[in-house]
């Protein structure tokens, strides 16, 4: 039973005008429930490529995903959006919030077309107080500063209760002092809900407040280690 994601033996290969690009190549690695994971490497690595494949926004060519031993490689489109709800919160560098939703409809967004044992708007308005957004709650997109609407975006990944929260990039369109305040805002989830975080980042000095680091380069993972171990 494995008791969180294990990525085995995992490619990816994108073909495009006669050319293949190896995303990833034979990647193996595990992710426990409630740790927290930053992925480093340069542009091209594959650290974006594999919180894609993990978060099931993309197939690999070959190789399993398993969830808490489920292969998701094998779901159908419809299994794998069911278990994405269920299971997985994205965060990205580009907000993508809905321009025309003010902040509280952002979060509540991602439940419009589900039943839900609760109440949508309370639920989103409670996640919003507790990143600091109360007073924020029918502002737009527009009336919010770079900060602000990435916060608005951590709640609305986490308006379902995920299990796993995929952070691509999140602090790479902001400046150094909200980077920082956005990260403890991640970290501070991750202690206190218990869900794991799956960090990728160029920035090393974040990296290195993880539990864990993931080095990429080429596709493959040239490192592993326990943040402090040499």
């Amino acid at each position: 039973m494995v008791n969180g994601v294990k990525v085995d033996g995992v490619s990816k290969i994108y073909k495009g005008e006669g050319v293949e690009t190896h995303a990833l190549l034979n990647v193996t690695a595990e992710f426990q429930q409630g740790e927290f994971v930053s992925v480093v490497g340069s542009s091209g690595s594959g650290k974006s490529t594999l919180l894609s494949v993990i978060g099931t926004l993309d197939r690999p060519t070959g190789g399993n995903i398993l969830f808490e031993s489920k292969d998701v490689t094998e779901f159908s489109q419809r299994e794998m959006a069911d278990f994405r709800f269920e299971n997985i919160g994205f965060i990205f560098q580009q907000f993508h919030l809905i321009p025309t939703m003010t902040a509280l409809e952002n979060v509540m967004a991602p439940l419009f077309s589900r039943k839900v044992p609760y109440d949508k708007k309370q639920r989103a308005k409670e996640l919003l107080e507790s990143i600091g957004l109360g007073d924020k709650l029918h502002s737009l997109p527009s009336q919010l500063s770079g900060g602000q609407q990435q916060r608005v975006a951590i709640a609305r990944a986490l308006v379902h209760e995920p299990k796993w929260l995929l952070a691509d990039e999140p602090t790479g369109n902001l400046d150094t002092e909200t980077g920082e305040l956005i990260f403890h805002i991640i970290k501070s989830l991750n202690q206190e809900k218990g869900c794991g975080v799956i960090f990728v980042t160029h920035d090393s000095e974040l990296a290195e407040k993880a539990d864990r680091i993931i080095e990429m380069k080429d596709g493959r993972i040239l490192s592993d280690r326990m943040v402090g171990a040499l």
